[in-house]
Formats: structure tokens, sequence, C-alpha cells
């Protein structure tokens, strides 16, 4: 039996318009392919996914506009998009996928974008300013952080907030870096009883350091 519901479903490997029904979606290109003469000529990988993008002529046309034709600069670069419910096709309103905003950009694009074969739109590209994020720590880098933190606890309350914050990460350590993690849990240790009232070694701990009898 055929199955008409196969011809029917958005294609599960690129970006729908309808993935776009409540949320507007930020993507930072990792790579271009450009097939020329194709139904879909332009296919973007992107960050955090397995989907490509394969942009409209209208949103390549703006994605040219912005960061020229050179699609080697493009990795790196990052697109806001959103859905556009007022996308036609074949004169209906069907929906389509639009850009809000564009990195690598100074000012506001203004275009004038084609609605339909008779009408142009004026559209307002905003410049998207993308936080530069922080390099990732090694685990040696997080442990030393972590032991001047253990380290310049000055009450066994402090030192329970720099545990409880670094949960998760022991966990991980200790999966993955055991012995990173004995250390971590070590320096805990000694802190505990360096903060604890009464705490501290005895003498037998030490060994017999003098002896008040004199003998001969």
């Amino acid at each position: 039996m055929s199955d008409m519901l196969k011809v029917i479903e958005p294609k599960s490997d690129q970006i729908n318009a309808d993935d776009l029904l409540d949320r507007d979606m930020i993507i930072t290109i990792t790579g271009v392919q450009v097939r020329p003469g194709t139904e879909q000529p332009v296919s973007m990988t992107f960050e955090g996914s397995q989907k490509v993008f394969r942009p409209c002529k209208t949103v390549s046309r703006i994605i040219v506009k912005a960061w020229g034709a050179d699609t080697s600069v493009y990795a790196g670069r990052s697109i806001k998009l959103y859905r556009d419910p007022g996308v036609k096709w074949g004169g209906l309103a069907v929906g389509g996928i639009r850009v809000r905003a564009i990195s690598h950009i100074n000012e506001p694009l203004k275009l004038a974008l084609a609605e339909s074969k008779q009408n142009r739109k004026i559209s307002v590209i905003e410049p998207l300013v993308i936080e530069a994020r922080k390099p990732s720590q090694t685990p040696d880098q997080w442990l030393a952080d972590h032991l001047a933190a253990i380290e310049a606890a000055d009450t066994l309350d402090a030192l329970a907030e720099v545990q409880q914050r670094a949960d998760k990460a022991l966990d991980k350590l200790r999966d993955k870096h055991p012995t990173l993690h004995d250390r971590a849990r070590t320096a805990a240790m000694l802190r505990t009883e360096a903060l604890t009232p009464g705490e501290g070694r005895t003498d037998a701990d030490h060994g017999e350091q003098h002896n008040d009898d004199a003998t001969d």
C-alpha cells in the first residue's frame, strides 16, 4: 500500500518554518555547501544540530548583502531566524523562514524584498550581537580554582557553600578523573578539620615530642 503521509511530512533533515511556530532560532554556521542548479542549492550546517538550514532565495540575498558572496567567511557567524506567516506560495500564505537579525554587521540593513512578482516590502535586518563564550576549563584548571575556593573558605558554612556549588562538577570529576577527585576530597577534609573548633592532631598523632620526667 502506498502511504501519502510520507510525501506530506516536512523534511526532517532541515529546519522548516513549522519548527519556528513558537520561537525564534539563532544558528551559528559551521559550514556551507553550494550546489547551483538544484532545487535547494545552499545547505548550511550549524552548531548543536544534525539538521541543516537551506535558505530560500530571499534569505540568501539577505545573507549575501550582509556578508558578501564568499561562503568561506561564514563559519562562526550567526543568524536569528523566525517564521513569517505572511510568506506566500502559489498565492497562498503558507509561512516561511525569514531573518530577524544577523551578526557581523555594524548597522541595520534595509532591503526591498519581493513579496510577490508585483510587490516588494522594505525589511529591516538588525545587527545580532553574540556574547563571546568563555573558553572551557580543563579539569586541572577547574580543580585549581576549586582548591583555591576551599582554602579561602573561613567558616564551615562558607566551605559547605563551596562544596554545594561544586557538587555536579565533582561527580563528573569522580567518574572521569578519579585522581583529581581524590585531591579535591582530601582538601575539603583537611579544611573541615582546620575550621572545626577543638579539632587538630593530638600529641599521640604527632608522636611523643618531649617528656617532663628526666631519665638517666
